[in-house]
């Protein structure tokens, strides 16, 4: 194993779970990467709305507890066995531990190469919610020309990704958002028609002359879901990929008789993230979209660590639009 620095370092720790108050730096031990481990020393964290329901408690993660999956940085060190990377090499991840610290681990098989040209905080703010985006619309249900797409939470992080990958496949995007401000990104993005969510369900009639779209791309959950199933047309697909504002209770299955043959699934981006190999191509072709200006990753907001606190604050008031980093 490659020696790494024997000092403390400074972390976000939730002594027990709470609100976001409970977020309070901490000197820590330095981590030492284990077998098959790299040690990366972070540039740039990503804020998700999975750590909200971590920190508070929702969903269980023993404490003390240092936040995050997403970084990106520089390869500190390595553990027994590693091979392909050395240090020095820049690598972003969302399969990491504790990332909301100076220094995280992560899996050598789940990091990332950086491109040259892809700055750190771009490295940080892509792999979650763009390779969630990169699955759903390839992998999940794979939109074609000519098809029409509802998502929700068009301006936020993945939502502004799922924009500009299904219009570059030749979709029409409808899209819900909350604000003036929203609408504006998510239309840059590329979306043909934005809406409020009031009564969106009947709106997406209206605009497809009442047959529904081919697919929902759901990431709200609770508040949306009976809407995005009542705007699918015929055999239509609805994804329900998270539950920012819930989790959706109990479902009659009946129901996707009634409402035409529809199908629904509940995918997550670790089942898409099975190989080495998967991960660099879903990556790569992101990366590589970026870099030819056909993809814009919004930072919405950039905090300092110590603020992490307030990061999740704004993230679950939703005040915040694309994605939220933390710099070290």
């Amino acid at each position: 194993m490659t020696e790494s620095p024997t000092r403390t370092t400074k972390a976000i720790v939730a002594a027990a779970p709470g609100g976001p108050e409970v977020l309070q730096l901490q000197d820590v031990d330095i981590p030492v990467p284990g077998t098959g481990q790299l040690l990366v020393k972070v540039a740039a964290a990503g804020v998700n709305f999975i750590e909200t329901y971590e920190r508070s408690g929702t969903y269980k993660v023993p404490f003390p507890y240092t936040p995050g999956s997403e970084a990106a940085g520089t390869v500190a060190a390595l553990g027994e066995g590693v091979t392909g990377v050395a240090v020095g090499d820049r690598v972003a991840f969302s399969e990491g531990s504790g990332t909301y610290a100076e220094y995280a681990l992560v899996r050598a098989e789940a990091a990332l190469p950086v491109p040259e040209g892809i700055s750190d905080e771009v490295a940080a703010a892509m792999p979650l919610q763009g390779m969630t985006a990169h699955y759903l619309v390839n992998s999940t249900f794979k939109v074609q020309a000519g098809q029409t797409v509802l998502t929700h939470a068009g301006a936020g992080g993945v939502g502004l990704i799922l924009t500009q990958l299904i219009k570059a496949k030749g979709a029409r995007v409808i899209t819900t958002v909350s604000s003036d401000e929203k609408e504006a990104l998510a239309r840059a993005a590329g979306a043909a028609e934005v809406l409020r969510y009031e009564g969106f369900a009947e709106k997406v009639r209206e605009l497809t002359k009442g047959t529904g779209v081919d697919v929902v791309y759901d990431g709200v959950g609770k508040d949306t879901f009976d809407g995005s199933l009542a705007s699918l047309r015929k055999r239509g697909m609805m994804v329900l990929f998270g539950g920012a504002s819930g989790q959706v209770p109990p479902f009659d299955v009946q129901r996707l008789n009634a409402g035409g043959s529809l199908f629904l699934t509940r995918p997550k981006l670790a089942d898409h993230l099975l190989t080495s190999e998967e991960r660099r191509w879903r990556s790569g072709e992101l990366f590589d979209a970026v870099l030819a200006g056909k993809l814009n990753i919004r930072i919405g907001a950039s905090y300092p660590l110590a603020d992490a606190a307030r990061a999740h604050a704004d993230l679950q008031a939703r005040r915040t639009t694309g994605k939220l980093l933390l710099i070290p």
